[in-house]
């Protein structure tokens, strides 16, 4: 499957922006499909993810509660609405798929096979 994800920009403290992550070759719902950033100078890591077989979504503790994962699976298609940015939140956005459904490693990048080519997205303090 490959990944194109679009979306980021420039946007001020407390502003939204959506990310959306576009699929082709395969169908999305056999995937779990994630959201990952990574800051400069710091190592990849885990934002959001919806899960293969359950449909569930899963976040991490800093953007809980101000961001939202959703996924199309007509469109074949997966967003990220990011509101209340802040500062922190400025990164490279990548988005990544994987078939496999294990709970456990859902956070570790090496759980996914294919990946985005990221999006930047840069919040203003």
């Amino acid at each position: 499957v490959q990944l194109q994800a679009s979306g980021g920009g420039l946007v001020q403290t407390g502003g939204s922006l959506r990310l959306s992550c576009a699929a082709s070759g395969r169908t999305f719902s056999g995937y779990t499909t994630t959201w990952f950033r990574q800051a400069p100078g710091k190592e990849r890591e885990f934002v959001a993810a919806v899960r293969r077989s359950a449909g569930r979504e899963y976040y991490a503790e800093s953007v809980k509660g101000r961001f939202t994962i959703s996924r199309n699976n007509v469109k074949n298609t997966m967003y990220l609405q990011m509101n209340t940015l802040k500062p922190e939140d400025t990164a490279v956005y990548y988005c990544a798929a994987s078939r496999r459904d294990i709970l456990s490693t859902i956070e570790q990048p090496l759980t996914y096979d294919y990946w985005g080519q990221g999006t930047q997205v840069t919040v203003s303090s």
